[in-house]
């Protein structure tokens, strides 16, 4: 069939038509996408989709919300921390990200006291919160606190020699103060004997490593407080002064000595009555929690014979522990026929109890105050534990950690057979065949 030339001319025509409705389609295609974000998580347990307590968190704050990462210039963390908060910004649009590198503003730094691996801080409503570790639990958080933010009163005992709340001393609270401050928690210092009553506001009550006996008029009155299912923080240390009638109350009490931890010093921490931990138990008060943290000189504790409350060994020190007794020189070692008694000992109680089928009464005691002084608070995760300590005994239960969502099977383990066969099949098999394959379709070819 021979063409003629408007058969040419219609076919070129067509064609053209043909050729610019699909640039259209795909043009079209194109804009929508960028009217609409659709995406569909098909890994297991939906690891890259924000939990519904997220979502609920974000549908809760009617304000912007402004994230400052003081990150260094490094492009592989600042693109994991943007990929987590991408995830923010699809449920809220006003959610925003920046990055400033601390390096290029060493004044700012150095007053908002950065962490050499980074910190990034989280605004809302003139409020603001602080995070040194970034995960969808952290973050979900800080947003919870920030949008619940109401004030919370807490009462800090004092005249028995203890550590002040707003204390500028090595041995004081000062620093941990101040970020309670910061999270709209009032702390205040209460003195039983010029009040000899609680306020009934108060949240939380805090015996803080006192150095002398308190009188039986203010334990009666502590006493009273926890009859009525009041929170209650004691903090001992090896040199506290002992309170008989509490310890009975609660059933805990405090063993001779000062915890010695040689497993501390594999971590280069060169004074074993350090105690070294980063595994907890599982408890409401460290789900989720990674960092690891330091207790200098901790008293151990025993719980006694069963009492009213449910009772949890929380915190513990490794096997290679002991309460050493004598002197806390480098070559202390564990001398079995003295007081002194083996690893792994408690550091931390926590107890709970209902109180009248309507309230959970929540209690804390440990056998260190040291870790969130002035002086140590600084050290890896002190001061996040001491704040999941007070939120959780101030029972404020929307601070929760968000599950870590873990996708089995993520590590394929070979046996060392089929590894070894693997790295000779590539590294020499499939080359070898490759070159044959292409030896033998030459010699084909040069013979034709």
């Amino acid at each position: 069939m021979k063409l003629s030339r408007s058969i040419h001319r219609k076919l070129r025509i067509k064609n053209s038509l043909i050729t610019c409705l699909l640039i259209s389609l795909l043009a079209g295609l194109a804009w929508f996408s960028t009217q609409f974000n659709a995406q569909w998580d098909i890994t297991v347990n939906a690891v890259n989709t924000l939990s519904p307590a997220t979502q609920n968190v974000l549908n809760s704050l009617h304000s912007p919300v402004k994230i400052s990462a003081y990150i260094k210039r490094d492009p592989s963390l600042r693109a994991q921390i943007a990929q987590l908060v991408a995830r923010y910004t699809d449920y809220k649009p006003d959610l925003t990200l920046s990055f400033i590198d601390p390096d290029s503003n060493p004044n700012q730094a150095r007053e908002l006291n950065i962490a050499s691996t980074g910190t990034l801080f989280v605004d809302y409503q003139d409020r603001r919160e602080r995070i040194n570790y970034l995960d969808e639990s952290t973050l979900t958080n800080a947003l919870t606190q920030l949008a619940y933010g109401n004030d919370r009163w807490i009462s800090v005992l004092t005249g028995h020699g203890e550590r002040a709340i707003d204390g500028r001393a090595n041995f004081d609270w000062g620093q941990f103060g101040q970020e309670l401050t910061k999270r709209n928690i009032k702390a205040h210092a209460l003195n039983l004997v010029e009040m000899p009553a609680i306020p009934d506001n108060a949240q939380l009550l805090i015996l803080a490593s006192p150095t002398v006996k308190l009188l039986p008029g203010e334990i009666n009155i502590i006493k009273q407080f926890l009859d009525q299912g009041g929170h209650f923080l004691w903090l001992y240390d090896p040199d506290s002064a002992g309170q008989p009638e509490l310890e009975s109350y609660l059933g805990i009490t405090r063993l001779p000595g000062t915890v010695m931890d040689t497993q501390a010093l594999l971590y280069g921490v060169n004074d074993a009555s350090f105690v070294l931990i980063g595994r907890y138990p599982p408890h409401p008060l460290t789900q989720n929690f990674q960092l690891m943290t330091l207790f200098p000189q901790s008293a151990a504790l025993e719980s006694q014979n069963p009492t009213v409350f449910d009772t949890q060994a929380w915190l513990q020190s490794s096997e290679k522990s002991w309460t050493e007794t004598g002197s806390l020189s480098a070559d202390a070692v564990f001398n079995a026929g003295d007081l002194e008694k083996q690893g792994p000992l408690a550091i931390a109680y926590a107890l709970k109890r209902e109180i009248e089928g309507r309230k959970e009464q929540r209690i804390l005691v440990m056998g260190d105050g040291d870790f969130i002084a002035n002086a140590f608070i600084g050290n890896v995760g002190n001061a996040d534990l001491g704040l999941r300590i007070i939120n959780w005994l101030t029972g404020d239960d929307r601070l929760v950690a968000i599950p870590i969502k873990k996708a089995p099977d993520k590590e394929l383990l070979l046996p060392p057979v089929a590894v070894a066969v693997m790295g000779f099949g590539f590294l020499l098999i499939i080359p070898a065949v490759l070159i044959i394959s292409g030896l033998l379709i030459w010699r084909k070819r040069k013979r034709r």
